[in-house]
């Protein structure tokens, strides 16, 4: 049953996985590509946290981690270029 759920998750997850590439590639504004760029990192980020519990293995985690903190600092760096043109004042 738990491998069943590994499974049906993963399978979700690249679905999600390829919706998001065909909304960053199709979307016509700018903050809409930030924000599909911004969902497609999480959702990598669940993709490893899965892998890493279906294996045992922590590496994953750590690896998940630092992709959720230069997401986070990308996508403000971005948002913040975008509406202001400079992303340090």
């Amino acid at each position: 049953m738990h491998q069943v759920i590994f499974a049906g998750a993963a399978v979700w997850m690249t679905v999600l996985l390829s919706v998001t590439v065909v909304v960053v590639i199709r979307a016509r504004s700018t903050m809409v590509r930030i924000l599909a760029l911004d969902m497609l990192t999480l959702i990598l980020i669940a993709l490893l946290i899965l892998f890493a519990d279906a294996n045992g293995v922590s590496y994953y985690l750590d690896a998940a981690l630092v992709l959720a903190l230069l997401s986070f600092v990308s996508t403000l760096a971005a948002a913040r270029y975008h509406s202001e043109g400079r992303i340090f004042s």
